[in-house]
């Protein structure tokens, strides 16, 4: 194949803290941002918490001239945050919310209130169709008490169910975004063995930024040290991923992170560090024989559909003690609503009293009456939408457990129709831009 049709690709991708009124020094920091994407021309750019599409208005209008191709995802009551802008015509767009995504109650947290979702966008890139993927996950908070992982575990269950069906048709798929996990955590390793995407820090050569890559670091002033504990130098959460395809090699030649301060500005861009991912795409020859291809999938698969079995599990027994925890909690807020209508249906019967006894006096203050009158009230309607929510989310916890139920036998019924591995076979690679997921169907 010819130089001429190799591809150099750069993509970026940051969690702006863009919350108007409540970030620190947000219009400063957008605009910092937009120099810095005026000035280093990546080809794509993935923003996460872009919560006001006035300010995603802003950006778009500095990098009308660099970047001229870009879409907002709108989703929630604020938005998803989402925004993704390229050099690149964007021929399609689409957006997926995920079912779960916090609680309501917790409004210091906010995540329920910004519809996290994964947002798509099909470029051409050359004679190259790149399905771009944007997202962010619901946050951690506390390592040792996670009340969310079940929450993020659907999340990445979703992801990358939306990845694989819609991502069939792509030459490259590329994935940026806040996933708020640890490169060990469940929800990551379901995300990359499913899908079969590369992580751009394990998989350059040249590196530069932050120790082991992490993109929270503790000495960004914007961070609570507090929040980070026990990593005191911080965490990495934040990932660009990748893969081919049979026709396209790809490959991260390097890698960047920003370091916390930025260069004569007195705060760095976000509380989050940006990352940079410098890409070669290299479209394949058909040289290889088909029973070659076959073979060499097949034997890169087995491993890891058997791994994949023990990941969905693991997954779906998280998954199962969420569902545990919601039905509890739908339970408690029934029997509170049954608590409150009793004393509500003893306050009207205290209340028809004087009516059926005629010149009988009302036995408590009527200011009392009131009172005791709209705290039963305000319980009853409390509990209601608390148990309409716990339902939906008592619901969507089981329609995951299920759906994971049905890809753990099909994964184990398709890992008994492999053959024990040949010697002459247990060699073989796939080619380095093309990680074959483990759900990838024979041919």
């Amino acid at each position: 194949m010819a130089n001429s049709d190799i591809v150099n690709l750069r993509v970026f991708s940051l969690n702006c803290w863009g919350i108007r009124y409540l970030s620190k020094h947000c219009p400063q920091r957008y605009a910092m941002i937009g120099d810095l994407l005026c000035k280093e021309q990546h080809d794509i750019v993935l923003l996460q918490e872009v919560w006001s599409e006035k300010d995603y208005l802003s950006l778009k209008k500095k990098l009308a001239c660099s970047h001229p191709h870009s879409h907002y995802f709108k989703s929630g009551v604020i938005g998803s945050g989402l925004a993704v802008f390229s050099k690149h015509r964007i021929h399609d767009a689409f957006l997926y919310r995920y079912s779960l995504n916090g609680y309501p109650y917790m409004a210091h947290h906010g995540d329920w209130f910004g519809g996290k979702a994964v947002g798509m966008a099909i470029l051409n890139i050359g004679r190259l169709t790149a399905h771009v993927y944007v997202t962010h996950l619901h946050a951690e908070y506390c390592r040792e008490k996670d009340s969310y992982l079940p929450h993020r575990v659907v999340q990445a269950w979703e992801l990358q169910q939306f990845i694989r069906h819609t991502s069939g048709g792509a030459d490259v798929v590329i994935l940026g975004g806040d996933l708020n996990m640890h490169p060990q955590d469940l929800g990551n390793r379901l995300l990359k063995t499913y899908t079969g995407l590369r992580d751009s820090y394990l998989e350059t050569a040249k590196f530069d930024g932050c120790e082991d890559g992490i993109t929270l670091i503790a000495d960004n002033p914007f961070i609570c040290k507090k929040e980070l504990i026990p990593f005191e130098k911080g965490i990495r959460i934040d990932y660009i991923l990748f893969k081919g395809s049979s026709k396209v090699d790809i490959k991260c030649e390097s890698m960047s992170t920003t370091k916390g301060s930025v260069p004569d500005h007195p705060f760095p861009y976000s509380d989050h560090e940006a990352l940079t991912a410098e890409m070669r795409l290299d479209p394949l020859s058909q040289t290889e024989t088909q029973s070659d291809k076959q073979t060499r999938e097949q034997d890169s698969a087995a491993g890891k559909v058997a791994e994949l079995v023990d990941i969905v599990t693991e997954a779906r027994t998280e998954v199962k003690v969420g569902l545990h925890c919601a039905e509890r909690m739908r339970y408690t807020a029934t029997r509170t609503g049954v608590m409150g209508l009793a004393l509500l249906l003893l306050e009207l019967a205290i209340a028809a009293v004087p009516w059926l006894a005629l010149g009988a006096e009302q036995p408590f203050p009527r200011a009392s009456f009131y009172l005791l009158g709209v705290l039963c009230f305000a319980i009853l309607l409390t509990t209601f939408l608390l148990y309409i929510f716990y339902t939906m989310e008592v619901k969507a916890l089981q329609g995951a457990e299920d759906q994971m139920r049905l890809a753990v036998g099909s994964l184990q019924e398709k890992l008994r129709g492999f053959p024990l591995a040949q010697p002459g076979n247990a060699q073989r690679r796939p080619p380095e831009g093309h990680e074959p997921s483990a759900t990838e169907p024979e041919k």
